[in-house]
């Protein structure tokens, strides 16, 4: 049993909300940001999650051999990896759909400053 892809996928997941943290784009913009962008990301898993069932159900999506995956299932051939990946590509897809809008609309950013020379 390997844990190479979800330690990755958490490191990953980390590496977001330490940019999350720093800009206060989602989780870190205030509570009721934070709760809303939540309910988003579960949605958008529940959405991709389903999406696999169909999928496998049909026989288009099984689950491959490799020596990165820690073997565990959370359903037939749906690895316990694939909630990790999923979290992360809504996360991030949210993060760079509102990253862009703050962007694209000219809304004022807070600015992260380092300490005076």
């Amino acid at each position: 049993m390997s844990l190479a892809y979800a330690g990755a996928l958490l490191l990953s997941i980390a590496g977001l909300a330490v940019l999350d943290r720093r800009a206060r784009i989602l989780l870190f913009a205030g509570r009721t940001e934070a709760v809303r962008g939540a309910a988003v990301i579960a949605v958008g898993v529940t959405f991709f999650v389903l999406w696999d069932l169909v999928g496998i159900g049909l026989g288009v999506f099984f689950r491959g051999t490799t020596r990165y995956l820690s073997g565990l299932l959370v359903a037939p051939e749906l690895p316990l990896e694939e909630l990790g990946f999923l979290t992360l590509l809504s996360y991030l897809t949210l993060l760079v759909y509102l990253a862009a809008a703050r962007w694209w609309l000219g809304r004022p950013t807070r600015r992260v400053t380092g300490p005076s020379s």
